[in-house]
C-alpha cells in the first residue's frame, strides 16, 4: 500500500516522469534548514577542475558534513514517497544544493540526471526540495513529461561560466520545450523526477535567492558500473547487495570525522565521474 502517493500519482510517475508538488515539512521548519544553509554554506567558491566548474564542496552531499543536513534528507515524508516509487531498501547516492543568486545568470541546460551517475539499473529518482520559492520567475525546475522514456540520450559537455553542472553536460538530442512543465514549488514542497527524465532551468530574475536541494535516492540493488569503488548512505530499510561502502551520520557539525567522511566520499564521486566521459560505452 502507497505510503503518501496515491495509486493515480504512482501511475502518472511511470508514464510521465515527475510528481510534484508534495509537502515534505510545514514553510517554518523549510526557513530554518534555509538559516542553516545559508550559515554554513553560504560561503563557498566553484573551484575549476579538468572536466568544467564544479559545485563548491560544502554543497555536495552536505548531509555528512552537518546534522540539520542529514535530518532534511531523511524527512519521512520525502522517503515516503520515494519508497513508493523504488521501494522499501533506500539509499542516497548524491545530493547538491541548487543556490541560484537573486537577479543572477546561472542555468542548468537540459539533460537526464543518470548521464554521470554510472549507475545501473535505471532505477533512481530525484527529489528536488525548496527552501524558498521556486516559480518559473526564478528559475525552477523545467521537466519534459514522458523524457524517461527515451532511454539514456547522449550528452556532450559545454563549458559556459553561467552553467550550474559540473561539466555542462547537455543532451544531444532535440527537445520539444514547448512541452515542458515547471515545476511550481512552495518553501517545504519537492517534487520528484525519474533519473532519466530530461529537465533543465532558467536563471534566477527575481529578487531574492533561489534555493534549493536535489537529492539523488536509490535502491539499494542499484550498483556503481565503473572501477571506482563509491559510498553510499542508507536512510531507509537494509543493504543486502553491499555495492557501496556505507556513509555515517555526523554526530557534530563539520567535525574532524564528518570532514574526513565527506572528503572521501566526494573525492571518490568526481574521480568516478571525471573518468567516464559519458554512459554511452555502458548504456
Amino acid at each position: 500500500m502507497p505510503k503518501l502517493l496515491d495509486e493515480a500519482a504512482i501511475v502518472r510517475y511511470r508514464e510521465q516522469g515527475y510528481a510534484a508538488p508534495l509537502r515534505a515539512v510545514e514553510a517554518a521548519q523549510a526557513a530554518r534548514w534555509q538559516a542553516d544553509l545559508v550559515r554554513c554554506c553560504g560561503q563557498a567558491e566553484r573551484l575549476a577542475s579538468a572536466a568544467g566548474i564544479r559545485q563548491p564542496s560544502n554543497r555536495i552531499k552536505p548531509y555528512l558534513l552537518f546534522p540539520w543536513a542529514a535530518e532534511l534528507v531523511r524527512s519521512p515524508a520525502i522517503l515516503d514517497a520515494v519508497e513508493d516509487v523504488i521501494g522499501p531498501d533506500i539509499m542516497i547516492f548524491h545530493t547538491t544544493i541548487w543556490w541560484k543568486p537573486a537577479q543572477g545568470e546561472g542555468f542548468v541546460p537540459w539533460h537526464q540526471d543518470g548521464t554521470y551517475f554510472g549507475l545501473e539499473p535505471f532505477e533512481h529518482v530525484t527529489a528536488w526540495l525548496a527552501l524558498t520559492p521556486s516559480t518559473p520567475e526564478a528559475g525552477c525546475v523545467r521537466v519534459l513529461p514522458g523524457s524517461h522514456k527515451r532511454g539514456q540520450l547522449p550528452h556532450a559537455d559545454h563549458k559556459n561560466p553561467d552553467n550550474m553542472l559540473s561539466r555542462g553536460q547537455t543532451v544531444q538530442a532535440a527537445v520539444e520545450e514547448a512541452g515542458a512543465v515547471p515545476l511550481v514549488l512552495a518553501p517545504g514542497e519537492f517534487s520528484l523526477h525519474h533519473t532519466l527524465a530530461l529537465h533543465a532551468s532558467a536563471p534566477n530574475h527575481t529578487a531574492q535567492d533561489r534555493i534549493g536541494l536535489g537529492i539523488s535516492y536509490i535502491p539499494a540493488s542499484v550498483r556503481h558500473v565503473g572501477p571506482t569503488r563509491l559510498s553510499a548512505t542508507l536512510v531507509r530499510g537494509v543493504d543486502r547487495h553491499g555495492h557501496f561502502d556505507l556513509e555515517p551520520r555526523p554526530a557534530a557539525e563539520a567535525d574532524a570525522a564528518a570532514r574526513a567522511t565527506h572528503a572521501d566520499s566526494i573525492n571518490r564521486f568526481w574521480v568516478a565521474s571525471e573518468g567516464i566521459p559519458e554512459m554511452q560505452l555502458v548504456h
